[in-house]
């Protein structure tokens, strides 16, 4: 049985680190702008990939706080990047069906940016083929905190007591608080490290890394990756 017809059966949420864009441009001799540009056509095709293969779920790091620190040049390509996805490239998602949502700290982007995020979650809130989730300005240590100020507000001005605090609440009131943890992370580039992101929710996602740089990866390696995935046995911590 392939890839294709048992997906449904087994898993639902894939999340994943694009990286190696600038990489992948530095071995051609271009200019880091034309990794990020060919890493956007990229997400365009492991979007539809992942909805042809029946996955539910779909959350991709496509920019975390910690970028705002590269240079103004790049931050400025990719702010430029960006715009020209969100004006353009996201048409052909909402024409098939894909609910799309974003995550991460609005406030550090432009304002025509989150104007456009907002426009596009309401264009495409009773999509169900698919949810592609955004990580845009985000970071996860940041999430936990602003979680953590929300329950304390709650608590200090009588809403909750003490023992309402439980892990339903604070995942409840995370960014992803209506997304399943997912059951896989990939991180393209051959890093192996999580780099703050999704660490609440992947607890007990399973990890794979691999050395493709994202302009490289494919449906197939996609495929790959889930097949691999269907042979794990995931416990959960039990025996």
């Amino acid at each position: 049985m392939t890839a294709e017809d048992s997906i449904q059966n087994k898993l639902s949420h894939i999340a994943i680190i694009m990286d190696g864009n600038g990489r992948w441009a530095k071995k051609r001799g271009l200019p880091r702008s034309a990794g990020h540009k060919k890493g956007a056509e990229v997400v365009q095709e492991i979007t539809r990939a992942a909805g042809e293969l029946g996955v539910k779920y779909l959350t991709l790091y496509a920019f975390s706080t910690e970028n705002w620190q590269r240079s103004p040049e790049e931050v400025s390509t990719l702010m430029g990047l960006l715009r020209e996805y969100l004006h353009n490239d996201i048409k052909e998602l909402q024409e098939k069906g894909v609910r799309i949502l974003f995550i991460g700290e609005r406030q550090m982007l432009d304002s025509d940016i989150v104007e456009q995020m907002y426009k596009i979650e309401d264009e495409t809130k009773d999509n169900a083929n698919l949810t592609l989730c955004i990580a845009l300005s985000y970071g996860s240590r940041q999430e936990i905190v602003a979680t953590a100020k929300k329950i304390a507000t709650l608590f200090r001005r009588g809403d909750i007591e003490l023992e309402d605090i439980d892990i339903k609440m604070f995942s409840d009131m995370l960014y992803t608080k209506d997304i399943p943890d997912p059951d896989i992370l990939i991180r393209t580039s051959g890093e192996c490290r999580i780099s703050n992101y999704l660490l609440w929710q992947i607890a007990y996602s399973e990890l794979f890394f691999t050395p493709t740089l994202w302009p490289d990866f494919t449906k197939a390696e996609l495929v790959k990756i889930i097949e691999e995935y269907k042979t794990r046995e995931r416990r959960y911590g039990k025996v």
